[in-house]
């Protein structure tokens, strides 16, 4: 049988309203009467109703949590990040993907928000005008995305995408290509600012291939231009295009590092397996992830704002077996 409120109230010898509010409003008792309530709820094993308890608070203990593509290997790091933090924080965590939908995304925050208390936006994909509404309406964080006022937690492409062109650079190659993701992404946007910054600084040139869906058959799709364009080095968008890439050109008879030297970003667990072993840059997902929802906690409490709404985290090149020095002409 579930231990009840009235137990737990006989047990510490108060009234079953002061139980609900040392548990739910403990600012609203006494911190002895509190402990007493909550020494008594633990020796009982009791577990307050969530849905009670959010008829009390206002408050549903639940986040929401969108994703543009839950098959892309990105991202289950991140939601275990996620869902970690939030249990940790007596939250429940309702996930949704919105297949690379800008408009399944707005509808989803727009159902969402009627039973979380806050939501995380992965890489969206909208515009910054529908965001800034949605914004408007609920408590929202974005991961892998920032403009205006908006609370975000990003990745260091900057920094990450220099470690990539420099390392290159010491291997000789002059000659970089680049396989960019979806159009309507803030980081491939962010990226390319950064690599063309990087290969103008060490007198590269770069080629950019275009926009490709960021799955394995993007990288098979964009192989062919960069096997045309003569490029001894290329990047791509993310781990999962860079290994369609490295298929595409085994296909072509290309030896990689030898011949052409590849590039990943995010270090998703099949880049430490392919063969060759992918170089990558490394993305803190998980770590993303649990700071999402810490920004989000701090925005539920204290809703006037916070000290830093923007949060970066640092990039790492692991360097592996698809990079090489360059092939002489």
């Amino acid at each position: 049988m579930r231990t009840t409120i009235r137990e737990v109230a006989r047990e510490a010898g108060v009234s079953p309203s002061t139980v609900s509010r040392a548990l739910s409003m403990p600012g609203l008792v006494n911190s002895v009467t509190r402990e007493r309530v909550l020494r008594a709820a633990q020796r009982l094993g009791y577990e307050p109703n969530r849905a009670a308890r959010g008829l009390i608070t206002g408050k549903t203990g639940n986040l929401g949590l969108i994703v543009p593509d839950l098959a892309n290997p990105f991202f289950p790091s991140l939601v275990k990040g996620v869902q970690a933090r939030a249990r940790e924080a007596d939250y429940a965590v309702f996930l949704a993907d919105s297949d690379e939908d800008p408009a399944a995304e707005s509808d989803l925050v727009r159902v969402l928000a009627k039973q979380v208390d806050g939501l995380i936006l992965c890489s969206p994909r909208g515009r910054e005008e529908d965001i800034l509404t949605l914004a408007a309406t609920t408590t929202l964080v974005m991961v892998n995305r920032r403009f205006g006022r908006v609370p975000s937690v990003v990745f260091d492409n900057s920094d990450g995408i220099g470690q990539a062109v420099a390392h290159l650079a010491a291997l000789g190659h002059k000659r970089v290509g680049w396989v960019g993701g979806p159009r309507a992404s803030w980081s491939d946007r962010d990226r390319i600012r950064a690599l063309r910054a990087a290969t103008a600084a060490a007198g590269m040139d770069l080629y950019v291939a275009g926009h490709f869906p960021p799955q394995f058959e993007g990288g098979v799709a964009a192989a062919d231009l960069i096997v045309a364009a003569g490029v001894t080095s290329v990047i791509a968008y993310n781990d999962v295009m860079a290994l369609g890439l490295l298929g595409r050109l085994r296909d072509r008879g290309l030896r990689v590092p030898q011949d052409i030297s590849v590039i990943g970003i995010d270090d998703i667990q099949m880049s430490s397996m392919s063969s060759p072993t992918l170089t990558t840059v490394s993305l803190a997902k998980e770590q993303a992830g649990r700071a999402a929802v810490d920004l989000l906690l701090s925005l539920l409490e204290r809703p006037d704002g916070v000290r830093k709404p923007r949060r970066e985290l640092p990039t790492q090149l692991l360097v592996r077996g698809s990079t090489g020095v360059a092939p002489t002409d």
